[in-house]
């Protein structure tokens, strides 16, 4: 690891955060997500906000207009973004097939473990797992 710490939220957290069809989850997801902002932990990827711009304005059943998603994107912007290499590709093939876990959530564990983050929040991973060093929390759980 080569970051600063921090607290790593996957792309799902953030939807829910501004998804207004989400319901309680909504409610948790603000919480976790007002923390991170206030205590400056907040720790996002490229692949996060990619992936966030496209579900809030074309997945979500209540669509975020694109101004409005921007505007998070850009505001997210505020927290540290890893931005991936192709070194940190070849680490999420091996992370995948080492944990027998999809791609794009080894991209997140590696993205996290770049950063020095050492919680991800996600409800995508099993909650309480630690993946060397970093350790998945969720915060529906």
């Amino acid at each position: 690891m080569n970051g600063e710490g921090g607290q790593f939220c996957d792309t799902n957290i953030l939807v829910y955060a501004y998804d207004r069809s989400a319901g309680a989850k909504r409610d948790v997801a603000r919480r976790l997500a007002k923390s991170l902002w206030e205590k400056g932990e907040g720790v996002v990827s490229v692949q996060v906000l990619q992936e966030l711009f496209v579900t809030l304005t074309k997945k979500v059943s209540l669509p975020v207009p694109v101004v409005q998603a921007r505007e998070i994107v850009s505001d997210l912007l505020s927290w540290r973004v890893a931005e991936p290499t192709g070194e940190d590709i070849i680490e999420a093939i091996d992370m995948s097939a080492r944990w027998r876990i999809s791609f794009w959530d080894a991209m997140i564990l590696a993205a996290a473990r770049k950063t020095g983050a050492s919680v991800v929040w996600s409800e995508d991973l099993k909650d309480g797992e630690s993946y060397e060093g970093v350790v998945v929390r969720n915060p529906f759980s």
